[in-house]
């Protein structure tokens, strides 16, 4: 412990040691190191943490509570808004410095550089780090400097700039101050979701925190990388790496992430294909960030002006079925009740999911983003939002809205033993693999024989798909009409 003035190390989506750049200067800054966390859902408004993910949050925070403590740390929380609870906890522990990571939501730039400020104007000094990207938003810029709006040239700007450096270690030991401010208790933030139900899958599935991080991360080089290039498109198999909740709340940082790739694609050339496909992957996350920094209304309007006279449908009892797995269609709603039993979904099924909300069922993206902001553990603003509005056709390098995902098609060729369908809709696990994308069309023996009773065990499609696609297409050449 030491009386010297502390530095406060404000943490929010970086929860980890490793990789730290703030907690790194703080450390080696010879200064008391005081961790902080705010609570600041009132700052998000609408946009506050959905269920799924203060159920993490919640893990993560015991998880960096317990690492901190390794080094000689204690983790001080405060509930906000930030701007008052930052400042306090300044005050009261008579702080001479405060640092952190950015963040780059629409909400959280104008409150850092306000707390900036106002630390600035009252002799505190203030200093904040890239930690949550390879490169700033603002490094990435064409040829005339301007945001991209396009991937493949973004990727080859991003490829050529590089990756700044290596990844820091974590700190091996810091000195707390001799007295700290008094703080919440993590247990009264009451973060759990109120479905123990509900969270017994998360619990099954995740290890919140860094060292589970880093354990996910070591389990994916060594036995996934290797095949992602080709197997990340089947839900069928552990194709992915399952880290973008680690990423999402900084248990890793994405920089640590490239480093291990590179080094194990050094060490083994022969992982160098899936190592390209994983990085491309990141470079995706780093231009949904990208968007978001430029384009502040990505997460509620389109990018494309065009598609805000769109005739969308307003279909409560659809958007119901679509959210509890209940359409009809089995790789749609085995994909959703993964995402419900798991807080995730297989990115190819993200895809298949949201084009039959948008598409077949014509219901507007925004409710199939707040609905996943809602349920995934991995819900980034950011992702989300430049993900929805990809499928939707109304965004930056967007899929066009005349492809159509059919959902029977997408469940042969990705699902084509009906494995995935099997796990999640186990009312049609009998079925033969023939019948198992399209239960309604499989003769009365063969349901008879699987125990499935349609419109009892497993419903019928809400919609037909041939007739859903030409009402979307209809639908799109009105709005280029309204547009012309």
């Amino acid at each position: 412990m030491s009386t010297a003035a502390p530095i406060i190390v404000w943490f929010e989506r970086d929860l980890r040691l490793a990789d730290n750049p703030a907690l790194a200067e703080a450390v080696q800054s010879g200064r008391p190191v005081l961790p902080l966390f705010v609570l600041d859902d009132a700052t998000a408004g609408p946009w506050r943490r959905g269920a799924a993910s203060r159920w993490w949050l919640d893990r993560s925070l015991a998880a960096l509570a317990r690492d901190l403590t390794t080094v000689g740390l204690p983790l001080l929380l405060r509930r906000g808004p930030a701007a008052r609870a930052v400042p306090a906890v300044v005050a009261e522990s008579g702080a001479a410095a405060v640092v952190w990571n950015r963040r780059y939501e629409p909400w959280s730039r104008p409150r850092d550089a306000a707390i900036k400020e106002m630390l600035a104007q009252s002799g505190i000094a203030v200093r904040s780090h890239n930690a949550g990207l390879l490169r700033e938003p603002w490094e990435v810029r064409t040829g005339e400097g301007e945001p991209y709006r396009v991937f493949t040239p973004f990727w080859r700007t991003l490829r050529a700039i590089g990756v700044a450096g290596r990844p820091l270690p974590a700190p091996a030991a810091a000195t707390a101050p001799a007295s700290l401010p008094a703080g919440d208790r993590l247990e009264d933030w009451d973060l759990s979701p109120r479905r123990p139900d509900w969270a017994g899958g998360l619990r099954r599935t995740w290890s919140p925190g860094e060292a589970g991080a880093r354990r996910r991360l070591t389990e994916f080089l060594s036995a996934g990388l290797a095949g992602y290039r080709d197997g990340r498109d089947r839900p069928d198999r552990p194709g992915t790496s399952m880290l973008s909740p680690h990423l999402h709340f900084g248990e890793l940082s994405p920089r640590l992430v490239w480093s291990a790739v590179a080094d194990a694609v050094a060490a083994d050339p022969g992982l160098a294909a899936g190592g390209e496909a994983y990085r491309r992957e990141l470079g995706w996350r780093e231009f949904s960030h990208h968007l978001l920094f430029h384009h502040d209304r990505l997460p509620d309007a389109p990018l494309r002006a065009e598609f805000a006279d769109m005739p969308w449908r307003r279909a409560p009892d659809e958007l119901r079925a679509w959210q509890r797995g209940r359409t009809g269609y089995p790789i749609v709603d085995a994909g959703m009740r993964q995402l419900w039993e798991t807080g995730w979904m297989h990115n190819r099924v993200r895809m298949v999911v949201a084009s039959f909300l948008v598409k077949d069922l014509l219901i507007p993206w925004q409710e199939g983003a707040a609905w996943f902001w809602d349920t995934l553990v991995d819900a980034d603003l950011a992702n989300n939002s430049a993900s929805w509005q990809w499928v939707a056709g109304c965004g930056a390098d967007a899929q066009p809205f005349f492809r159509v995902f059919n959902p029977v098609l997408q469940g042969r060729k990705f699902d084509p033993d009906g494995a995935y369908v099997r796990r999640f809709v186990p009312e049609l696990a009998r079925l033969p693999a023939s019948w198992i994308h399209e239960p309604w069309k499989a003769p009365a023996d063969v349901l008879a024989e699987a125990g499935v009773r349609l419109d009892r065990d497993y419903p019928r499609p809400i919609v037909d798909h041939g007739a859903a696609r030409g009402r979307a297409l209809a639908a799109l050449e009105a709005t280029r009409r309204s547009a012309a």
